[in-house]
């Protein structure tokens, strides 16, 4: 049987790797703000489309408010090129707790959960703001003309991406949690009507529409990741070992 990788460490020294993680992470943050500060006005620009398309202009209420609209967008770029580095410093904090033969799970962890998150920010990016942005400015009518701050306009893409990205990273986390022994597939699957309520409860609160339309494109992703995750709690999900004393079946 595999033995683990490290003994069991004290409380105040597991705060104490967990600081060392998270700041890491942040200095990976750091870079990639550093990287994309340089492309923040085109990317901007890009992402003004969905507005523009509806023939309204973006307009900013205070002096400073355009240059904080750029640091923002190239902090939130910056996470998504840093997020393969803050995968891999969550993989080295609860590392500890797997077997010795787990660790070729790494590449692959770090990897498909870059990607995952990617993903989902793309999918909000351009099927579900696009759609959000329509309905909501469709309310406009003569004597009611839409006049959006460009700072409130990033707001609430950034919320919406970074939501989206995060909702797919559940496949990853249920995996991660299966081969830690805190989930199994089977209480997954029994608690499936809960995760269902709590993905439209979620997408309820999240999604700023109120049409069914928007709040299941973000729901149905939540639904479907989930049942993702179980078959993959299935595929690579820690084994029970076999009960003490039990009688070894015919070869």
């Amino acid at each position: 049987m595999a033995a683990r990788l490290a003994d069991k460490m004290p409380f105040l020294e597991h705060l104490g790797e967990l600081r060392m993680r998270i700041m890491r992470g942040l200095i990976a943050v750091l870079i990639g703000l550093l990287i994309a500060f340089p492309f923040a006005s085109r990317i901007v620009d890009w992402l003004a489309r969905p507005i523009q398309q509806t023939g309204n202009p973006l307009v900013f209420l205070a002096v400073t408010e355009a240059f904080w609209v750029q640091m923002k967008v190239a902090l939130f770029v910056g996470l998504f090129i840093a997020s393969p580095a803050i995968l891999w410093q969550v993989w080295a904090f609860v590392a500890p707790g797997l077997y010795g033969h787990e660790k070729k799970y790494a590449a692959p962890f770090v990897i498909l959960g870059s990607l995952m998150f990617i993903a989902g920010g793309a999918f909000s990016l351009l099927i579900v703001t696009p759609n959000a942005v329509a309905f909501l400015l469709s309310y406009g009518r003569p004597g009611l003309t839409p006049m959006i701050s460009i700072g409130s306009y990033i707001d609430f893409l950034l919320k919406f991406t970074l939501a989206f990205g995060a909702v797919f990273e559940i496949p990853i986390g249920i995996t991660l949690a299966s081969r830690m022994g805190l989930v199994t597939p089977k209480g997954l699957a029994r608690n499936r009507k809960y995760a269902i309520l709590g993905a439209f409860i979620a997408a309820a609160i999240l999604t700023p529409t109120p049409d069914v339309v928007n709040q299941s494109m973000m729901a149905g992703p939540i639904i479907l990741l989930y049942e993702v995750g179980i078959v993959c709690a299935r595929l690579f999900g820690r084994r029970r070992a076999p009960a003490p004393g039990a009688a070894e079946g015919p070869v």
